[in-house]
């Protein structure tokens, strides 16, 4: 179990992202549709549609990250939490901007709402933290 909450904010975080890789590994379709696109069949994409391609690459990616956020929460890693916060802001930015330029449905808004919001919620656990840990150090006075 994770010791510290932003450790918990990680491992949640964690979870979701690795759930939804498998998702779209085993139902790309439904992953997709989750998003806001809407699921092409096989028989009727055109020649040089690597959609499917793309959603396996992004599953993948999404089920090792989470993997890496449930393994970094478990170690209390908060140099690994810290290091998240503005990477995720920056694709909560480039999510958010394709939507507003028409690179995708606004279905995908959410995907960057969900980095944005996970983001500010570990840095401000990170922050909360760090304030308890000077107020518990200030409270037990000069070492002797």
């Amino acid at each position: 179990m994770p010791r510290s909450p932003s450790g918990w904010t990680m491992a949640v975080f964690g979870v979701l992202a690795a759930g939804l890789g498998v998702v779209g590994l085993i139902a790309p379709d439904a992953l997709l549709t989750l998003m806001g696109f809407t699921p092409v069949a096989d028989s009727r994409r055109a020649e040089g549609d690597h959609t499917t391609v793309f959603v396996t690459a992004s599953s993948m990616a999404a089920l090792n990250m989470g993997v890496y956020y449930v393994l970094a929460a478990l170690a209390d890693w908060k140099a690994f939490f810290r290091w998240t916060v503005p990477f995720r802001l920056l694709t909560c930015a480039v999510f958010t901007l394709a939507v507003i330029g028409g690179r995708a449905p606004s279905g995908f808004l959410g995907v960057g709402l969900w980095e944005g919001i996970g983001a500010l919620v570990t840095g401000a656990t990170l922050r909360y933290e760090q304030r308890g840990a000077r107020a518990q150090g200030a409270q037990a006075g000069p070492v002797t």
